[in-house]
């Protein structure tokens, strides 16, 4: 679907569209963006992040556990023995864990993978859904709930309006080390792979930016401006592209920027703008601030 929605766009930019047509095209792909995060395994279900230490952990409702869970598990739901980054765990007597990918398999006993070299093992009890994040080498418990309820009250995300002035064609330069360090909400910076700058002029104001990702992939933005901290999220927002064309050139569309998960959640371990990316005017494109308390 997403493919298909790009090629559309391309094909309408070659040929010309309405402002009509290309505002439905948005409104399209946030309807998309909703119904992913409504999803029972999406972001406004997460109600938990707790850090693991070396050793065993009893993880439970209980008022004694060492990882307390939410209400709904059982006071005692199992245990997580950490081991130089090897993640056990093991369930408690007479309580019914299982894979998220096939709940018939129930688990009394497993290692978990972490998310540090790709997906991780996900675990099921009741309407809790758990796996074990790697971050710089801190280990975590994320923990997330499909009967939650931000999941319950969500009715949406309000947007600026859409107007096609807010979608630029950008140059990537080339250059830099090829890594950039993204700081997190939780206080760590990570290197992550970056091939260069993004240069574009929006409103008479030349910009740069510094992506992340490859690419003939896509690359992904963090980045912030002057509506940060009142319209929008203060810890700025996202913006993903398609691959970089042949002649360096890639599209920016302001009008599809997103919240970062932090907006729906204290839970989550949100990027934030790494230097130089806070933009000094007002990006009144794309998705504006959810709730107000994150």
């Amino acid at each position: 679907m997403k493919k298909l929605t790009i090629l559309m766009l391309a094909i309408l930019a070659i040929f010309g569209c309405s402002d009509d047509e290309y505002r439905k095209d948005i409104d399209a792909r946030h309807a998309e963006r909703i119904d992913a995060l409504r999803s029972d395994t999406g972001w406004l279900t997460l109600v938990g992040l707790h850090p693991l230490r070396d050793g065993v952990q009893e993880i439970g409702a209980g008022a004694t556990m060492d990882v307390p869970m939410t209400e709904g598990a059982p006071p005692h739901l199992g245990t997580l023995a950490v081991e130089e980054n090897t993640v056990v765990f093991a369930a408690a007597p007479g309580v019914v864990v299982s894979l998220l990918e096939d709940d018939d398999v129930v688990i009394s006993h497993m290692i978990l993978d972490t998310d540090h070299d790709g997906p991780p093992t996900i675990l099921t009890q009741g309407s809790l859904v758990f796996h074990v994040i790697d971050r710089d080498g801190a280990l975590y418990l994320r923990v997330k709930d499909r009967e939650s309820s931000v999941l319950k009250s969500f009715t949406g995300i309000d947007r600026f309006p859409v107007h096609p002035r807010w979608r630029v064609t950008a140059h990537l330069e080339p250059g830099g080390t090829g890594v950039v360090m993204v700081p997190n909400v939780i206080g760590g910076e990570s290197p992550s792979p970056s091939p260069g700058d993004l240069v574009f002029e929006i409103e008479g104001r030349q910009l740069r930016l510094t992506p992340m990702g490859e690419p003939a992939e896509g690359l992904f933005l963090v980045f912030g401006d002057a509506t940060n901290g009142h319209a929008t999220y203060g810890g700025g927002r996202f913006l993903s592209t398609d691959p970089v064309a042949d002649d360096g050139t890639v599209m920016l569309d302001f009008n599809l920027a997103v919240n970062p998960p932090c907006v729906f959640t204290p839970y989550a371990t949100c990027p934030l703008p790494p230097e130089g990316n806070v933009m000094a005017f007002a990006m009144e494109a794309g998705e504006k601030m959810w709730g107000g308390h994150h």
